[in-house]
């Protein structure tokens, strides 16, 4: 009688580990890739249009800087091999854009402008890749 109070238990036991469990081992919902890539970049390009009009207005620095780090944030994604030196070079245009806002609005927002120009650069040769 003992023993199939043991084996009643174990057979509880793993049943309740596995039924619990299961959720945890279940996959990871699918990500369309070339969609995050493309919404990253949509998405960095119309903050940095932001904080392009903010300097052209000359407007609140607060509000540039934080167009600017929601960018860089952005670009982050924009992950696709053959455009990763550009976006090293789009991430130092934003910094150089972050860094001369306190000082001079108007050259903040050229290094933003010139910060678009990369970014454009990154989404064609990532649409020429993937059409």
């Amino acid at each position: 009688m003992n023993i199939f109070k043991k084996i009643a238990l174990s057979i509880a036991m793993v049943s309740t580990f596995a039924a619990v469990s299961a959720p945890a081992f279940a996959a990871e919902e699918h990500k369309d890739k070339n969609a995050v890539v493309r919404a990253a970049g949509e998405g960095a390009g119309a903050k940095i249009q932001e904080a392009i009009s903010i300097a052209d207005q000359n407007g609140d620095k607060a509000t540039f800087i934080a167009a600017i780090g929601e960018a860089r944030q952005l670009q982050k994604e924009f992950r696709y091999e053959q455009t990763e030196r550009l976006r090293q070079r789009l991430n130092d245009k934003l910094r150089a854009a972050r860094e001369s806002a306190d000082e001079n609005l108007t050259q903040a927002g050229a290094s933003a402008k010139e910060a678009l120009v990369v970014l454009n650069e990154m989404k064609e040769i990532y649409e020429a890749a993937h059409k």
